[in-house]
C-alpha cells in the first residue's frame, strides 16, 4: 500500500451514469489487475474503493459509476485537480492460470476485466469475453473491449445480445475453456460459482478502512473468515461460501 497524490487527467462521461477517469503520477504500486484504489473525497469520512481498470507506472484508469452522493462529486472533478489517493490494495486476479480464458462481467464489474482481457493480449491469448448488463444502455467501453477479446453481450431485456443472464448465456455458448475471472454483482458471483468450480471471482464489500485493519469487509470462506480488502478481492470461486 500506498498514499500518493494523484491528479486527475480527464473525467469522461461513457454512458447516463458512468464515468471514466484517469489519474496521473507515481503509481509504481500497482501491481495487478483487479486490485483497488482509495480516493478520499472532501466532506466525506470513508474512502471510496474503486477497482483498477487499467494502469502503468505513471497513471491508472478508473471507471465508475453514481450510485451516491460520493460517487456524484466525483463527476466534477476536472483536469489537473489533485486527489489524495491509496493504491497498492488487495490481491488481484491471477493471469497465469489460464490457457484458454473466459472472461466474465456484470455490470460495471467490467471495468477490472477490461485491464486483464488487456493482459492476456499482452501474453499472446485473446480471450472470451462474457458481458452482461441490465439494457443496452448500461453496455459501455465495447469499441475497447473488441481490441483485447472475443466481446459477446448478453442483456437482461435483450435489447441487445442474447436475452439473460450471463450465466445462463455461458451455458448456451458451450465454450472450450479452462479457467474463468469474474466480477459483477455477488448473485451473479453466486450462480457461477454454482455450476463453474474452475475460476476466480472479484468480490465487492463496504470497506472501512480498507486495508486490513478494521475487518469490516470480512466473509466466510471454506478457510474460515477472510477480508475482502486485504486476502481479497480476488477468491477463488470453490471457496467462498455466498
Amino acid at each position: 500500500m500506498k498514499n500518493v497524490i494523484l491528479e486527475v487527467a480527464y473525467n469522461k462521461k461513457v454512458s447516463n451514469d458512468i464515468y471514466q477517469m484517469r489519474l496521473m503520477g507515481d503509481t509504481r504500486a500497482i501491481k495487478n489487475y483487479d486490485e483497488f484504489i482509495e480516493i478520499k473525497l472532501d466532506g466525506y469520512y470513508l474512502r471510496r474503493p474503486i477497482s483498477v481498470m487499467d494502469f502503468t507506472d505513471s497513471y491508472v484508469d478508473i471507471l465508475y459509476k453514481v450510485l451516491g452522493h460520493g460517487t456524484k462529486d466525483m463527476t466534477s472533478y476536472k483536469e489537473g485537480q489533485k486527489l489524495d489517493v491509496l493504491i497498492g490494495l488487495g490481491n488481484g486476479f491471477d493471469i497465469t492460470k489460464a490457457k484458454k480464458p473466459v472472461l466474465i462481467a456484470g455490470g460495471i464489474g467490467v471495468a477490472p476485466l477490461i485491464g486483464l482481457a488487456k493482459g492476456f493480449i499482452d501474453r499472446g491469448i485473446k480471450p472470451v469475453f462474457i458481458y452482461g448488463a441490465r439494457s443496452k444502455d448500461d453496455i459501455v467501453m465495447t469499441n475497447l473491449i473488441s481490441e483485447y477479446a472475443d466481446l459477446k453481450i448478453c442483456t437482461d431485456d435483450g435489447s441487445l445480445g442474447y436475452k439473460g443472464n450471463v450465466v445462463s448465456f455461458l451455458k448456451s455458448l458451450n465454450l472450450d475453456f479452462d479457467y474463468y475471472y469474474a466480477c459483477g454483482p455477488q448473485v451473479m458471483l453466486k450462480f457461477l460459482a454454482l455450476d463453474f468450480k474452475n475460476g476466480e471471482v472479484s468480490l465487492e464489500a463496504r470497506m472501512g478502512c480498507g486495508f486490513g485493519a478494521c475487518m469490516g469487509c470480512s466473509i466466510e470462506t471454506t478457510n474460515g473468515p477472510k477480508r475482502v480488502c486485504k486476502e481479497g478481492p480476488v477468491f477463488d470461486a470453490s471457496e467462498v461460501i455466498f
